[in-house]
């Protein structure tokens, strides 16, 4: 009778070992894997974090939604299970596209089970989206899809080609109409790439257009980073972008942004009047943004601004001493559209203030759009997603 019970403890033992062992595995496989599918991420928005780790003391998980940028907790401690796993759950996130890694100890870690990665600035974080229709303009759809490519101008900034993105839309190389065009500048932490990974852009595109809510439009995407040719990982010299650097302020990009005009009009099929041209940007992309439509005020008939920085000082640039009347000569010269965005919490909150408080003593009509949250890309998308349809009605 002993020996039976020796025997069946021992089944037991193995078995729970054997469940505790599938049910570790399993956790860890499904907890970023498959969060697309809605195995760890449900229909209402809520989702399970697992990372395995038994020596870890503590673990922490930062995430996006808890509003990264601002001076609000970035963070939340996860709780061990007793397979060995680091657990929470984040419940009824908002519609968007979400980054995140954890904080093993005091040291930063990725998913190793979550192959969406991405950099933003010079840092690397997991990503994924989750359900909702803002969620579903960041996805890749059943739908014509448009292409991306990436192409080498020659360049009088610093004597050297440069490298810029372009998206054109799904019919585009079969057709013979010209297209109008949407220059969309990135921040200081980016380069010609952030608007297709963090911003989503192609995907944006191609849904929007697909439901009819967009006109079809070349966007045109360069690098803001006079000091870069190109990405970090292509660029003959690299800038450490989470820092201000030389060529912010030195007008260079600014005073050489015609020569991207002049290449686009030169090898795209494109309309070449004001009304069919449009900029925009991010951050510093919202400073280049406001002083190169100043500075060619018969260019651009749609100019955005989200989240635009406005802080050069002490330069003898004309581009920013003359700014003032350039302003003036563009709203004489009219537009159809001045679109600015700000979220609540944004460090650059004050700045937009003085600088509307500039637009309104010189009378340049604006529309402005606040909304929740910071300086963060979850804003700058939806930005985005609103001005796209504003653009090109009237040509």
């Amino acid at each position: 009778m002993k020996r039976y019970l020796t025997i069946l403890t021992l089944i037991i033992f193995q078995y729970t070992a054997i469940d505790a062992l599938a049910q570790s595995l399993v956790a860890n496989y499904l907890s970023s894997q498959l969060i697309d599918q809605g195995v760890f991420n449900n229909k209402d928005n809520s989702v399970k974090f697992v990372y395995k780790s038994d020596d870890a003391k503590e673990v922490y998980l930062f995430g996006s939604w808890l509003d990264w940028g601002t001076e609000r907790p970035m963070h939340v401690k996860m709780r061990k299970d007793q397979f060995g796993n680091w657990n929470y759950e984040e419940k009824n996130l908002p519609s968007d596209m979400h980054s995140y890694y954890f904080e093993v100890d005091g040291r930063k870690v990725l998913d190793p089970f979550n192959p969406r990665v991405i950099r933003d600035m010079n840092e690397v974080y997991n990503t994924f989206i989750n359900f909702g229709d803002q969620a579903n303009l960041y996805k890749p759809a059943e739908v014509p899809r448009g292409n991306v490519e990436q192409v080498w101008y020659p360049s009088n900034t610093r004597n050297k080609s440069r490298r810029m993105s372009i998206y054109t839309p799904s019919g585009y190389r079969e057709s013979k109409n010209k297209l109008p065009v949407l220059y969309l500048l990135h921040g200081m932490g980016g380069d010609e790439t952030s608007w297709l990974t963090l911003g989503r852009l192609a995907f944006i595109m191609d849904n929007l257009i697909a439901q009819g809510k967009i006109k079809p439009m070349l966007v045109v995407m360069p690098n803001g980073h006079t000091q870069n040719t190109a990405a970090p990982d292509i660029s003959t010299q690299i800038l450490v972008l989470n820092h201000p650097s030389g060529d912010l302020g030195s007008a260079e990009m600014e005073n050489n942004f015609p020569e991207i005009i002049q290449y686009i009009e030169k090898n795209y099929r494109v309309k070449k009047d004001k009304a069919n041209r449009a900029i925009a940007g991010l951050s510093m992309g919202g400073s280049h943004t406001l002083f190169i439509s100043s500075l060619y005020p018969n260019t651009f008939d749609y100019i955005g601004l989200f989240s635009a920085a406005f802080r050069i000082k002490d330069s003898k640039e004309k581009v920013y001493t003359e700014f003032d009347k350039n302003l003036a000569i563009q709203k004489k010269n009219g537009y159809k559209l001045y679109w600015i965005g700000m979220g609540k919490t944004d460090f650059l909150y004050k700045t937009g203030e003085e600088f509307r408080k500039k637009l309104d003593d010189t009378g340049l009509k604006y529309t402005y759009v606040e909304s929740e949250g910071g300086h963060t890309w979850s804003n700058w998308r939806k930005y985005l997603v609103e001005f796209l349809p504003q653009l090109f009605n009237e040509s």
